[in-house]
C-alpha cells in the first residue's frame, strides 16, 4: 500500500537511465497523438464483427461505448492535468491507492496498449491485401497474411507494421509526431470521403428491425466497440514529453475523444443504412468492401483501402509510443527492469525498450487472430479505465490543496458513473476473455511479489 507522492512523481518527469526525455510536444501534437492512436481500427476493422451482434443498433453501441469512455476521459483530464507524468494510469494509481494497485493497472495497460498494438496490426494486413488486389491484382497468400486458426501459418503484413512503426519511434517523439500528423489527416478524410461516396447506397429501409438481438446484443456489440476508443488516453502516455503539460494534456484528450465519437457514429450510420446488416460478415475490411458496391467500382474502394493502410499504420505507431512510455515510468519505479527506462543520448528515446516491446507485440500480431486480440484489449483497458475513475476521486479527497487545470464536474457522481459502467461494459465480455484476463493478471501478481515488490524505489525506505 505504499504510495509515491505527487511531487516525487513530477519531479522524476523525463529522467530516464543514462538520460531524458525531450519536451517537444504542443496541444496540436497531443491531440493528433490521441486521435491517432484511437480513430482507425474500431470503424474500419472491428466493425465488421460488431454489426452482426446488434444489427443497426451497432450505432447506439458506438455512443454507449463513446459515453463509457467520456466519463474515464474527464477522469483522465483531471488526472493528467494534475500529475502530468508518461505512466498514464498507473502513475496516478500509485500516487493515490498505493504500489499493489499501481502495478495491476499497469500490468492491464501492458494489455491495452502491447496487445491493442497486436490486433490493430492484423487489421493492417486485411486492408494491404485489398490494396494489392486492387492495384496489382494480386494478394499475399493465406499462409502468410493470416495468423494459425485463420488459415494461415504466419502474419507477415502484421509484423512489418509494427518495424516499420518501431523505426520511426527510434527517431524521436518530435518526428514521430510529425508522420502521425500526416497519417492522422489523411484517415480523416479517408472516412469523410467514405460517408460522401456511402450515403449515395443509404436505405432507410435498413433500419427498419433497428434492434434485431435486442439489448443484449448492443451490449455485447459495445463491449466489442470499447476497442474503437483504445488510445484517447495515449496524450496521458506523452506527459514528460510535452511543453506545457498541465495545460495542454486535458484539452488534448477531451478534444480527441469528441472529434472521434463524432466520425464513428456518422461513419457507422452511414455504413448499415448502405448495406443490410444482414450481410455484413467477420471481414476486417468492411467499409472497402461498401464502397465498391456502392459505386459498382473498384477504385474507391482501392483508394479507402489505401487510406487505412495509412490511417491503421498510425494507430500502431501512437500506441506503440504509449506501450514504451509506460513501462520507462514502471522502470524507473523498479518494479520491472532497468533496461526499459534506458535513454539513448542523441535521440532522447528509450531505445532497448521500443526494439524489446516491437519485437514482442510483432510476434504476438502474427500469430494471434484479431478477435480474441480484440476482446483481450478492451478487458485489460476497461479495468484501468474503471481504477482511473476511483483515483480521481481519492485525490480530491486526500489532495483537496492541489491545482488542477481541469475539474471533473458533478464529481463525485461522474466518475462513480464512469466505474459502474466499465464493470458494466466487462460483464458483456465472453467467458473465455475472462479466462484469459485472470490467468494475465495472476501471472502479473507472481511477476511483482517475485520481483517487483523488493526492487521498487520505495522499498528500502521500510527497512
Amino acid at each position: 500500500m505504499r504510495r509515491k507522492p505527487v511531487e516525487n512523481l513530477v519531479a522524476e518527469g523525463g529522467q530516464g537511465e543514462g538520460g531524458s526525455l525531450r519536451r517537444s510536444l504542443g496541444l496540436w501534437q497531443l491531440t493528433m497523438i490521441s486521435i491517432g492512436a484511437t480513430l482507425g481500427t474500431g470503424i474500419f476493422v472491428v466493425l465488421g464483427e460488431a454489426v452482426p451482434k446488434a444489427g443497426p443498433a451497432v450505432t447506439l453501441a458506438f455512443v454507449i461505448a463513446g459515453l463509457t469512455a467520456l466519463f474515464s476521459a474527464l477522469s483522465y483530464a483531471e488526472l493528467a492535468g494534475t500529475i502530468p507524468v508518461s505512466g498514464s494510469s498507473y502513475s496516478y494509481a500509485y500516487a493515490t491507492m498505493g504500489e499493489l494497485i499501481a502495478w495491476i493497472c499497469g500490468w492491464c495497460l501492458v494489455l491495452e496498449y502491447g496487445v491493442s498494438v497486436a490486433a490493430v496490426a492484423v487489421g493492417w494486413g486485411e486492408y494491404l491485401n485489398e490494396l494489392l488486389d486492387g492495384t496489382v491484382g494480386v494478394t499475399i497468400p493465406a499462409a502468410l497474411s493470416a495468423p494459425p486458426g485463420d488459415g494461415g501459418v504466419f502474419n507477415l503484413p502484421a509484423l512489418i507494421v509494427v518495424l516499420l512503426a518501431m523505426a520511426f519511434l527510434l527517431g524521436g517523439a518530435r518526428e514521430s509526431a510529425r508522420a502521425n500528423t500526416v497519417m492522422v489527416i489523411v484517415k480523416i478524410g479517408a472516412l469523410v470521403l467514405f460517408c460522401a461516396i456511402g450515403v449515395q447506397g443509404f436505405r432507410s429501409g435498413n433500419y427498419e428491425n433497428f434492434m434485431p438481438l435486442g439489448m443484449a446484443g448492443v451490449s455485447a456489440a459495445g463491449a466489442t466497440l470499447f476497442f474503437s476508443y483504445i488510445g484517447f488516453d495515449a496524450a496521458s502516455t506523452a506527459g514528460e514529453e510535452a511543453k506545457n503539460a498541465q495545460r495542454d494534456l486535458p484539452r488534448a484528450i477531451m478534444l480527441s475523444l469528441v472529434i472521434v465519437t463524432a466520425l464513428y457514429v456518422l461513419v457507422a450510420a452511414v455504413a448499415v443504412g448502405a448495406k443490410p446488416w444482414e450481410n455484413f460478415t467477420d471481414s476486417e475490411a468492411a467499409l472497402a468492401q461498401i464502397m465498391r458496391e456502392v459505386t459498382g467500382q473498384t477504385f474507391w474502394g482501392t483508394l479507402l483501402a489505401f487510406c487505412a493502410v495509412i490511417a491503421i499504420a498510425s494507430v500502431v505507431l501512437t500506441v506503440l509510443y504509449g506501450q514504451t512510455r509506460i513501462l520507462f515510468a514502471m522502470s524507473r519505479d523498479g518494479l520491472v527492469p532497468k533496461v526499459f527506462a534506458r535513454v539513448h543520448p542523441k535521440s532522447g528515446t528509450p531505445r532497448a525498450n521500443t526494439l524489446i516491446v516491437s519485437l514482442f507485440c510483432g510476434v504476438l500480431a502474427a500469430a494471434i487472430p484479431l478477435g480474441q486480440l480484440a476482446d483481450a484489449t478492451s478487458i485489460g483497458t476497461l479495468f484501468a479505465f474503471a481504477l482511473v475513475n476511483v483515483a480521481v476521486v481519492v485525490l480530491r479527497r486526500t489532495r483537496p490543496d492541489m491545482p488542477r487545470t481541469f475539474r471533473v464536474p458533478l464529481s463525485p457522481v461522474l466518475p462513480a458513473l464512469g466505474f459502474a459502467l466499465c464493470l458494466w461494459m466487462m460483464g458483456s465480455l465472453s467467458t473465455v476473455t475472462w479466462v484469459v484476463f485472470g490467468v494475465w493478471m495472476a501471472a502479473g501478481l507472481v511477476f511483482y511479489f517475485v520481483y517487483g515488490y523488493r526492487r521498487s524505489r520505495l522499498a528500502p525506505s521500510e527497512k
